[in-house]
């Protein structure tokens, strides 16, 4: 009950390391599930309106895909942009644009695999009318953009929500760097193992709430357009 209380207290008077963790752990998740969604959901639209050769390989690679290990994609990362890697001469490791891009690398065939199903099942019950109607491609997509949008909003909001709970890619790209590089799951673990648990649980319920505040206008959204 005591670390309880002391979680709330530190929740009412942020200090400026927490309030920086916050901001990290935003610009993090927005520009990785932002990156995602425009990576993300044309391929997925693509892959479950259209028939081609390959389809049903490349539909396997992106399921299997959406199960990468988080540690994974972040040593993939870590050996493309380490200062002798390929990439290392842009200098990005432990920095804020080296975990978006892990983080893309991780949400990108979560949000493929899921826009493909949501396009596929939409497309079976509209096609016909729309080749009925003589609609040009451009416009079949079109409309099939706007009948899926409450489904592709819950893609978002699931890539959204792994970004934002994800530690092993960033910890290990990050390097959990204090002022810098450090976000809400990273100081969480950090925290508990220094046995600081009213400073973990502040971390976890603010988790909790920001996820709250971002659902709470998207659920209206679909709500609307249902």
């Amino acid at each position: 009950m005591e670390t309880l209380k002391e979680a709330f207290s530190l929740i009412v008077h942020l200090d400026s390391e927490l309030i920086q963790i916050i901001c990290t752990t935003l610009v993090m998740s927005f520009f990785s599930t932002s990156i995602s969604a425009l990576i993300g959901i044309p391929l997925g639209v693509s892959l479950g309106k259209h028939r081609f050769p390959g389809r049903g390989a490349l539909l396997r690679v992106t399921n299997t895909l959406m199960g990468l290990p988080p540690v994974l994609a972040g040593l993939v990362v870590f050996i493309l942009f380490r200062s002798i890697g390929p990439f290392g001469s842009f200098h990005l490791m432990f920095s804020v644009p080296v975990m978006v891009i892990a983080q893309v690398l991780l949400i990108t065939p979560v949000v493929t695999g899921l826009s493909a199903s949501a396009s596929a099942s939409t497309w079976v019950a509209m096609r016909e009318t729309a080749l009925g109607l003589r609609l040009s491609g451009l416009k079949q997509t079109s409309l099939l953009l706007r009948e899926c949008r409450g489904p592709f909003l819950s893609v978002i909001l699931m890539g959204f929500g792994r970004s934002i709970a994800e530690v092993g890619a960033v910890s290990l790209v990050g390097g959990n760097i204090q002022f810098k590089t450090r976000v809400m799951t990273t100081a969480i673990l950090l925290e508990a193992n220094k046995g600081d648990f009213s400073k973990a649980l502040a971390l976890g319920i603010i988790l909790m709430l920001l996820a709250l505040i971002v659902n709470i206008p998207a659920y209206t959204l679909q709500e609307r357009w249902k």
